[in-house]
């Protein structure tokens, strides 16, 4: 698997910071039940075959509540694992290690999921030319996480949000009058960014491929249609297909030629890996004195 660029760590910082308030709120009233100076010694195991993602967070999480937490992790993001392997072994203030087992977890096994799905399409489309992007169809709040999930599965991003490329769907070009007049207008506004245009049939597609756009989404097209769009089209524009892709007819939807596949799915149809995190031993008198949590 190749080396992937970090994920910012103000933002992985963020995120858990949002997702421990959110949890703990006030404090942890069951953890109050331990010794403030238990130590204890944890693994997290996956009870399925994953795409690991999210190590970061799960770090952030618990150094959050013990900066001494120490995690010893057998594998890397984008590393695919077997069901029964151990992902994690962790070493830290027994109160921190339970109040943030959810958090890190949720994070975890959300991450996972999307990298996971993502890595499937992937390899489905494998030997064509055909890219798998995600979309803005995201769980509010976890944008670029997820986005960086699918990264590690394989795939590729989209536009971030509303302010990195232009996309004109049917209502921009319902309320422009036309897609060149909706073009012309866009690239008078913003002309550094990619322009990329939704068509819906071929009178449409011929429209776009004229107003010179930098990409085309062919919309809830039929396979027989797609290899005509790319016949017509040429190479001129590159092309992506969007709606009513499933892994199933991911294949046959990459075999028509097409440039890129934006799937949903991704990030919003994902199933949670099942994971598990069990403490093994506790050490009830910490030495050197008691343990401070952070919480």
């Amino acid at each position: 698997m190749p080396v992937l660029p970090p994920p910012c760590r103000d933002d992985v910082l963020r995120d858990v910071q949002r997702a421990l308030a959110e949890d703990i709120g006030s404090g942890d009233v069951t953890a109050d039940l331990l010794p403030l100076s238990a130590q204890a010694q944890a693994r997290i195991v996956t009870r399925q075959a994953m795409v690991l993602c999210g190590r970061d967070w799960v770090d952030a999480c618990f150094h959050a509540l013990d900066p001494q937490t120490r995690l010893d992790w057998q594998a890397a993001d984008g590393d695919t694992l077997a069901a029964g392997a151990l992902l994690c072994r962790i070493e830290g203030a027994a109160r921190a290690l339970v109040s943030a087992e959810r958090t890190a977890l949720n994070f975890l096994q959300t991450l996972s999921a999307t990298a996971t799905a993502t890595a499937a399409h992937v390899d489905a489309v494998r030997g064509t030319r055909a890219r798998i992007l995600d979309t803005r169809k995201t769980l509010p709040g976890l944008r670029l996480a997820q986005k960086y999930a699918v990264r590690t599965g394989g795939g590729h991003n989209h536009r971030i949000g509303l302010f990195d490329a232009v996309l004109l769907k049917e209502n921009h070009i319902a309320t422009a009058g036309s897609i060149s007049a909706a073009v012309s207008r866009a690239r008078a506004l913003h002309p550094e960014l990619l322009l990329e245009t939704e068509v819906e049939n071929f009178q449409e597609l011929r429209e776009a491929i004229a107003a010179g756009v930098d990409r085309i989404m062919l919309d809830e097209f039929e396979l027989h249609e797609l290899a005509q769009a790319v016949a017509e089209t040429a190479g001129r524009v590159p092309l992506e297909v969007s709606g009513s892709v499933t892994l199933e007819r991911v294949r046959a939807i990459a075999e028509t030629g097409i440039d890129y596949i934006s799937i949903g799915a991704l990030t919003k149809h994902i199933r949670a890996i099942d994971l598990s995190m069990r403490i093994d031993s506790i050490i009830p008198e910490a030495a050197g004195g008691h343990a401070e949590t952070g919480h």
